[in-house]
């Protein structure tokens, strides 16, 4: 089994944040983004992924030396792929064209899903949906009585399908996909502007390829502030209900309020911490009160009322002994605002 993972974007809806950081590696509840999603996948599958291909921009060697840690951390290779230029989702699989090869799983790496299923690699091809009520931002599939998909339509300006493409796909022959990718690019065929995955899957389809839809209960954005603290909170909510949210020290009682998940050499004094809060390592807090937050490592928050914020590494952020007011911040890395 192959896993290949596009996170080749540059995150603009979640600046600052993404100005010093790809999205993919933000943690959530302590873990990076696409780890979890890579892990996630991982719980699926009925086989051992041996390769995981990372499709990235220009992000450094520390990134992609990050990223194959990932792998290796589930006993896989991890392997990396660069996009360029951003031409649209075929385009950016088609740039590990050498991953694409037996059976394929395809990751877009900003979203994260919960799924009470088991992947049947037997079938020719899985798309994970999402029943939502505004389908017309997202690629869509329609159904038939077999639950096998009768047509992909990419953001239908009317309605056909409230069935959302959350952006995870299974495909029993890789080889078959990279030639339909390479059809798609080598001939020019954009949809709204872009080679599209869709437009492919379509060709597959006709051809005699069964794709059927695997349902998720939770489909977890990141896409902006707003939605990535939301996504953090669902997060510890599923680790509490699963006893999976745990800190790296004790706490005296009332200072947390679960679920947080609260890193290392953290220091919390006076303060008021949770729910739904998580903390990166080394990141001290006083006379504070945080609610629903991101706060990552290294950072120093004092005298301030926060909710619904998050907060960058290496920040300094003083409520100026306003801490009766409350407050909804995004402050990237390196900030200072006293």
């Amino acid at each position: 089994m192959k896993l290949i993972v596009p996170m080749a974007g540059m995150g603009k809806r979640l600046r600052p944040h993404t100005l010093t950081m790809p999205k993919p590696l933000l943690p959530i509840a302590g873990r990076p983004i696409v780890q979890r999603l890579v892990e996630d996948i991982i719980k699926v599958c009925e086989e051992p992924v041996e390769e995981i291909a990372f499709v990235i921009g220009n992000f450094g060697e520390k990134v992609e030396a990050q990223l194959k840690e990932i792998a290796t951390a589930i006993g896989a290779k991890g392997s990396i792929y660069y996009q360029d230029e951003a031409l649209g989702t075929a385009h950016a699989i088609l740039c590990a064209k050498e991953a694409l090869d037996g059976k394929t799983i395809v990751a877009f790496a900003d979203t994260l899903f919960q799924a009470d299923f088991s992947l049947n690699e037997s079938q020719d091809g899985i798309i994970w949906v999402k029943k939502i009520d505004d389908p017309s931002a997202f690629g869509v599939v329609k159904l038939n009585d077999q639950n096998i998909i009768t047509d992909f339509v990419e953001k239908p300006e009317t309605f056909v399908s409230d069935l959302a493409i959350i952006g995870i796909y299974y495909f029993k022959d890789g080889a078959f996909l990279r030639k339909e990718l390479e059809y798609v690019i080598d001939n020019d065929i954009r949809d709204k502007g872009e080679y599209q995955l869709t437009t492919a899957l379509e060709n597959m389809k006709d051809k005699g390829t069964l794709f059927s839809a695997a349902p998720v209960s939770d489909w977890l954005d990141c896409g902006n502030k707003d939605a990535t603290v939301s996504t953090n909170k669902r997060i510890l909510e599923i680790g509490k209900e699963n006893g999976l949210i745990s800190h790296a020290a004790e706490y005296q009682p009332g200072t947390i309020i679960e679920p947080c998940y609260i890193g290392k050499n953290v220091t919390i004094e006076n303060s008021s911490i949770g729910p739904f809060v998580s903390i990166g390592d080394n990141t001290t807090i006083k006379n504070a009160r945080v609610e629903n937050s991101i706060i990552l490592a290294n950072s120093l928050i004092e005298s301030a009322n926060i909710n619904n914020s998050m907060i960058g590494n290496h920040v300094v952020y003083s409520g100026n002994g306003k801490e009766n007011r409350e407050n909804s911040v995004s402050i990237g890395d390196y900030s200072s605002l006293i």
